[in-house]
């Protein structure tokens, strides 16, 4: 959820219900205020009752238009108590029934007791809390609707360079030359993260640029003895002045630097993808480059007398050249390395993924671990390097690299974005 929709949704929540408590207090207030004005018309009626009754020795009826309903009822009881509440009674004048407030005490007439009940009709009242609560109510809701848009707009319109300046982080690419777009704003806190993030670019770029730079120094400078050790050691290896035990300690140191000429390789192709330095994407026919690769590896194929299934659909993807060499190179070196002889290698392709099934003679792979640098099984002579470039690669272009072990067959499955 974004944070504009948050603040705006908590704000809501929070004006609506203290609309509702403030709505009902504000009515529970007024009722009360009303009832203690309507028990105060009650005990003045029943001051009047007792003086009439008093002085004309007769009950006390009241007038059709004082809208009060008196009833009298003989009692045994000498309590002089007085209960005031709220009742419903059915009004004769109207012939519905009516909510009321009702006094109810004890008079004396004759010498008899006679338990008075004086009733009065709460309707009016309860107009009148409507027309109020509409008066007061409505006026507020409508404000804090209008505070409510306000305060939307005003806070899209400061957070307006805050946007900028993430679609300007977004844009910004260590890779070329173009500094960081900063973003003109009068707010303190927006200018001072705009400052903070031109220093941190500034910087980045630079240590960027020193581990490029190193990067590639060592790399070539690494390639050059490697390649001088590689020849002299092949030349040593062709000449027949060598005796058994020396050949083979030359063999051993021959693997050895040529592994570790493949290893700077593959570090060196791992350092490009993570920069991404190969940015030379075009449309490219996948179904042709893999028929095309076939022919690359179609000795190493006849040698191990492997059996390719291909089933493949006219896909083109918008990729770099480079990176689907790479990337095709490592999916036929691993299903041909790791396969057994007379094995099989399917390789099935759609328009949206490619899938390469090879067979080998160890179980499945930890489907976690597989895609880390350095990590092989046992019985692997490689650098462990080649699944992490495809990993790479695929983060690259946000493809997504998965791998499973069913039926006896290893299967890498990359689905294109």
């Amino acid at each position: 959820m974004k944070l504009f929709s948050r603040y705006n949704g908590v704000l809501l929540m929070i004006s609506f219900a203290g609309f509702i408590i403030i709505g009902f207090l504000f009515h529970r207030t007024l009722s009360y205020y009303l009832n203690r004005q309507m028990d105060d018309q009650l005990e003045e009626e029943l001051l009047e009752v007792k003086q009439y009754t008093a002085g004309k020795n007769n009950l006390y009826q009241p007038n059709t238009f004082e809208e009060l309903v008196i009833q009298y009822k003989k009692t045994a009881e000498k309590s002089n108590t007085k209960i005031i509440a709220d009742t419903v009674f059915y009004n004769t004048e109207k012939h519905q029934m009516e909510t009321g407030r009702y006094l109810q005490s004890a008079i004396t007439l004759n010498g008899d007791r006679y338990k008075v009940s004086i009733i009065a009709s709460k309707v009016e009242n309860e107009e009148q809390i409507k027309s109020i609560l509409k008066v007061i109510i409505l006026p507020v809701l409508a404000l804090l609707i209008i505070l409510l848009l306000v305060n939307r707009f005003m806070i899209r319109s400061l957070w307006n360079p805050f946007k900028q300046l993430l679609i300007n982080i977004k844009a910004f690419n260590v890779n070329q030359d173009v500094p960081f777009k900063p973003v003109k704003t009068s707010i303190k806190e927006f200018s001072d993260l705009n400052s903070a993030f031109i220093d941190l670019s500034s910087k980045v770029k630079s240590d960027y640029k020193e581990i490029k730079l190193f990067t590639e120094n060592a790399s070539h400078e690494m390639m050059t003895p490697l390649a001088v050790i590689n020849s002299k050691l092949d030349t040593m290896l062709q000449s027949h002045l060598l005796g058994r035990e020396e050949s083979e300690l030359l063999t051993d140191m021959y693997k050895a630097t040529s592994r570790l000429t493949k290893l700077n390789q593959s570090l060196l192709m791992l350092v490009k993808i993570d920069n991404n330095l190969l940015n030379d994407q075009e449309d490219i026919l996948i179904s042709r480059a893999i028929e095309e690769k076939i022919l690359h590896f179609q000795e190493l194929i006849l040698k191990r007398k492997l059996t390719i299934h291909l089933h493949l659909e006219p896909t083109t993807l918008y990729i770099s050249q480079q990176l689907l060499e790479i990337l095709l190179n490592n999916l036929f070196s691993n299903a041909i390395r790791h396969n057994i002889d007379t094995g099989s290698i399917d390789i099935n392709l759609t328009a949206t993924e490619l899938i390469f099934s090879n067979t080998s003679v160890n179980g499945g792979l930890d489907e976690v671990k597989i895609f880390e640098r350095f990590y092989k099984d046992t019985t692997s002579e490689g650098t462990g390097l080649g699944l992490s470039i495809l990993k790479q690669i695929c983060n690259r272009l946000q493809y997504e690299l998965k791998y499973t072990y069913e039926l006896n067959l290893h299967h890498f499955i990359i689905r294109f974005s």
